[in-house]
């Protein structure tokens, strides 16, 4: 079960089962439609030890985050007095100074609950393999799709286009500038640019940066709900140029009162840097006509329900946040009367999962905002680096996480729901067990799926 735990804090939530859960049913195109048994990679989710080490009792069992110790040698950096903090690090201080107490009671009610039901007890279910490659260069090929020319009018009444044909065969397809959809009920592994992918049901997808967003837009389908995870600025990230950052101010250019329905949930996740929060709720926000509505916490802890960091680390918290609003334009707010029928979103919400071992990976919300968009929704992530089943998904790594190497797939002798708990059978057949070669450059129109 993906959702392990729910109370009045909030979640626990198993990433990965929340993965799973769109490929229990499975085939393979290029083997004569073979069924399949598909999993994440288990060992993405064994984060079985915090980055520090306790002395007595788990940070989140006590709250002594003061007994936690680095297990890496001390930094030779210079300390600095408290009086030498910058205006940044005093807002972060006293933005964790305010919710501290949210996070650790309700993290330690949470994880307790999923203990007594035998979840965050330590116990690991997993060979020890190494993890996936993550290198990717769907970003640098989308850069080069930059120079392909612009759609035309004409084109742009056929900007969907079907993953797999009518007939059961594969389909020519154009990833980067039409919306790419598959309408089959079972997760297909298809082969795209060269290299095998994963693709959920009832999923479409654009794969683009920033400046080729239109093909969404052209789409014509409106969303009930929306999750963006922008690429922050941050220095960690351009010391690291694990990807390309986007400043804040050109986020306010996403086309969102385009894309949203009336009443269209909005949620956005943003680090622990105060102004990027401040800019969310005060700019970003309001220019796109949504009303802040709550600020929810993603908790990550390790597979025995300790804090990824200590609570109180000056370096990173254990913690990130989420800022929910609604959409609400002036025509929408004149005539609409659903707003008095909406479930009510809770403030300082909890939501405590293991985090993925790769970087940037974030839980599904599919679960915990369910109630508040309804279940027959229309989603949409932005900036998605995976597929969900039943979601419309755009970025310029749209497929990162849909790489078979990411994936154990295990031949099966006929369609039926794969049983749960079963994907280290030892006959399995791990799928991009060595690094996956680079992508072909893109081609208009001339992509294929075979």
């Amino acid at each position: 079960m993906s959702a392990v735990v729910r109370d009045t804090w909030g979640w626990v939530l198993d990433a990965r089962a929340l993965i799973d859960q769109g490929y229990s049913r499975c085939i393979q195109l290029r083997d004569n439609k073979s069924h399949l048994k598909c999993r994440f990679k288990r060992r993405c989710f064994q984060v079985l030890k915090s980055h520090y080490t306790v002395s007595a009792s788990a940070a989140v069992d006590e709250g002594h985050t003061d007994m936690l110790h680095k297990t890496d040698k001390p930094s030779k950096k210079r300390k600095r007095k408290h009086c030498e903090l910058n205006q940044g690090e005093l807002d972060s201080q006293a933005f964790h100074e305010k919710i501290r107490a949210v996070v650790l009671e309700g993290t330690k009610s949470l994880v307790d609950s999923a203990r007594s039901l035998g979840y965050l007890n330590g116990v690991t279910d997993t060979e020890d393999e190494p993890l996936p490659s993550q290198e990717c260069s769907l970003a640098a090929l989308c850069e080069m799709a930059k120079e392909l020319p612009l759609v035309d009018d004409e084109e742009q009444e056929q900007c969907v286009q079907p993953l797999v044909a009518a007939d059961g065969c594969t389909s020519h397809v154009d990833l980067f500038s039409r919306v790419t959809e598959s309408e089959a009920d079972w997760a297909t592994v298809v082969t795209l640019m060269g290299q095998e992918y994963v693709i959920p049901p009832h999923t479409a997808f654009l794969l683009s940066d920033f400046t080729r967003i239109q093909p969404l837009v052209h789409f014509g389908r409106r969303f009930d709900l929306i999750v963006l995870d922008p690429p922050w600025e941050n220095k960690s990230v351009k010391r690291s140029r694990r990807y390309s950052a986007l400043p804040s101010s050109q986020l306010k250019r996403l086309p969102i009162p385009t894309l949203a329905s009336p009443n269209c949930l909005v949620v956005t996740w943003v680090t622990n840097r105060p102004s990027h929060l401040r800019f969310v709720r005060d700019e970003l926000y309001p220019h796109w006509g949504v009303e802040v509505l709550a600020e929810w916490f993603w908790v990550k802890v390790t597979t025995s329900g300790q804090f990824v960091f200590p609570l109180d680390s000056h370096h990173k918290k254990p913690y990130e946040v989420l800022v929910l609003g609604r959409y609400r334009s002036t025509a929408d707010n004149a005539t609409s009367s659903s707003v008095t029928s909406e479930v009510p979103v809770e403030d300082q919400r909890l939501i405590v999962s293991v985090p993925s071992a790769l970087h940037s990976q974030k839980p599904s919300l599919s679960e915990v905002l369910k109630p508040h968009v309804g279940a027959e929704a229309k989603c949409l992530e932005l900036f998605a680096r995976s597929l969900q089943p039943g979601w419309t998904s755009w970025g310029n790594e749209v497929l990162k996480f849909q790489h078979t190497s990411y994936f154990t797939l295990t031949p099966t002798d006929d369609g039926a729901d794969v049983p749960e708990g079963d994907a280290t059978d030892k006959s399995a057949v791990t799928a991009g067990s060595s690094s996956p070669g680079e992508p072909s450059p893109p081609r208009r129109c001339a992509t294929t799926v075979d």
